[in-house]
C-alpha cells in the first residue's frame, strides 16, 4: 500500500550574516525588501514600519560617501547606521519567513532575497604560498612568514640545504605550524643557502608543496 505521508515544504530562510558583507553587497538586500514590503503593504505588516526601515536604509547608505576616505569619525557613524538598518532587516526578514507559510512566491514578494539550501561540499584549498623568508634576530636563524590561507587548519613548513650545484635539497626538516606569527628557524649554518616550502592542511587533506623560496643564512 503506498504511502499517504504528506511532503512538508522546506523552511524558508531569509538571506542573514549581513553584518559580515561589504557594504556594496548590504544595500541591495536592504532596498530589496524595502521595496518588496513597500509594495506589498496589503499582505505584510512587518515589525518596523516601512516609513521607519526606509529612513534607516536612507541615513545608512548617504553616510557611506563620507566613511570612503577613511575618516575614523565617519566610518565610526556609517557603522552605527548600518547596524541600525541591519537590525530592521533582521526583524522583517524574521517576520516574513513566518508569515509566507513556506510559500516561494509569496517570499519573494516581500523583496527579500532566499538563502540557498544547497550544501556547498568541501573545496580543495589553493597552494599556499611562503610571503617571505629573511634574516632572523640571530645569527644562524631564518625567519619565514606563511601567507594567510583562510580554512587551513594549519601548515607543514621544510627546509633543506640547497647543493652546491642548486636543485633539490637531499634531507628535509619538517616542522607543523599551528600559528599565524612568523616562524623562527634555528641552528642553521651561517654562509649556507636553504630553500623552504610549505603545504597546507584543509578538510580534504594536505595540499601540495608550494613553491620553493632560498635564502642565505648570515
Amino acid at each position: 500500500m503506498a504511502s499517504t505521508a504528506k511532503v512538508r515544504p522546506k523552511k524558508i530562510r531569509a538571506i542573514v550574516g549581513l553584518d559580515k558583507m561589504p557594504d556594496g553587497s548590504v544595500t541591495p538586500l536592504l532596498d530589496g525588501s524595502l521595496k518588496g514590503l513597500t509594495a506589498h503593504a496589503d499582505i505584510f505588516k512587518p515589525p518596523v514600519d516601512v516609513t521607519t526601515y526606509g529612513t534607516a536604509i536612507t541615513a545608512y547608505e548617504g553616510a557611506i560617501p563620507a566613511a570612503l576616505d577613511g575618516s575614523k569619525t565617519a566610518v565610526a557613524q556609517k557603522n552605527k547606521l548600518r547596524n541600525a538598518a541591519v537590525k530592521m532587516y533582521s526583524l522583517n526578514a524574521k517576520y516574513v519567513e513566518t508569515n509566507c507559510n513556506d510559500d516561494m512566491a509569496t517570499f519573494l514578494l516581500s523583496g527579500f532575497q532566499a538563502a540557498s539550501t544547497t550544501k556547498t561540499p568541501p573545496q580543495p584549498l589553493p597552494l599556499p604560498t611562503i610571503a617571505s623568508v629573511v634574516q632572523g634576530p640571530n645569527s644562524g636563524q631564518l625567519k619565514a612568514v606563511i601567507a594567510p590561507l583562510p580554512k587551513a587548519f594549519s601548515f607543514v613548513l621544510r627546509h633543506g640545504v640547497v647543493p652546491a650545484g642548486g636543485g633539490i635539497p637531499a634531507t628535509w626538516i619538517e616542522d607543523t605550524i599551528t600559528t599565524k606569527k612568523p616562524v623562527i628557524i634555528s641552528n642553521l649554518t651561517p654562509g649556507t643557502v636553504y630553500t623552504f616550502q610549505v603545504k597546507a592542511l584543509g578538510r580534504l587533506g594536505y595540499t601540495d608543496w608550494s613553491d620553493p623560496v632560498s635564502r642565505m643564512v648570515t
